[in-house]
């Protein structure tokens, strides 16, 4: 092996294991449990009631309750993650309506209120190691279903040829979907690099026709990332 070989072999030995040594330290600086790394969670959240004044006196006022929940997420560093979450809450609420005409009575109905949320949060980490605070928003919508029968149910019937006549009723119900959106704050532990727990306060905020809904929310979470 000439000389001139030998120079062109050790140029190249040293340049490959500078690389190397660069993605190696690279990686010992993403090297957290967070980094890149997806998940999924269950919650547990409680929501405090909440009130509307409407035209005329008429009047929302929502119940405290207990809800569950899910959420997906991705970490795309250790400080920023991305995610949707899914919520439901079944409130007792009392509704009163004044109609128009002032001879025709006032309404109250006492009813139970199923509400669900969508949202899309973006969530900064303060800090890289496996207890951090965290503040939080997030865009989305909600449903809000009064349970409450809006017109007379309908019954359809069919034909199947292992069960012979099938019939089913579906109805209607009081029922609307609105923009929302939601800012928060809370702290995150990483147990390790397969478990996390997360508990936060968050303010949720509905537009509907007469104003806002404004909830305050508390959200235990425990999930599972890889």
């Amino acid at each position: 092996m000439t000389i001139k070989r030998l120079t062109v072999l050790l140029t190249l030995l040293i340049l490959s294991t500078s690389v190397h040594a660069q993605r190696f330290n690279q990686g010992k600086i993403n090297d957290n449990d967070r980094y890149g790394n997806f998940e999924v969670g269950m919650l547990m959240q409680y929501q405090n009631g909440s009130d509307i004044e409407g035209e005329g006196g008429s009047s929302l006022d929502i119940d405290s309750g207990w809800g569950w929940g899910f959420g997906l997420g991705w970490n795309w560093t250790e400080n920023w993650n991305l995610s949707y979450r899914f919520s439901l809450n079944k409130p007792d609420y009392s509704a009163t309506i004044v109609p128009e005409d002032p001879v025709e009575p006032a309404q109250t109905i006492n009813y139970e209120l199923s509400k669900n949320t969508h949202m899309f949060n973006l969530t900064y980490n303060f800090m890289d190691g496996p207890l951090t605070p965290y503040v939080q928003a997030g865009l989305g919508w909600t449903k809000l279903d009064s349970n409450i029968i809006s017109r007379p149910p309908t019954t359809g019937c069919w034909w199947d040829p292992w069960w012979g006549w099938i019939c089913s009723t579906t109805w209607e119900t009081f029922e609307t979907t609105e923009f929302a959106w939601n800012v928060g704050l809370g702290l995150r532990w990483d147990i390790n690099r397969l478990v996390y727990m997360r508990g936060s306060w968050n303010r949720e905020i509905i537009s509907v026709s007469s104003g806002n809904l404004d909830f305050d929310t508390v959200t235990i979470e425990a999930g599972l990332q890889w």
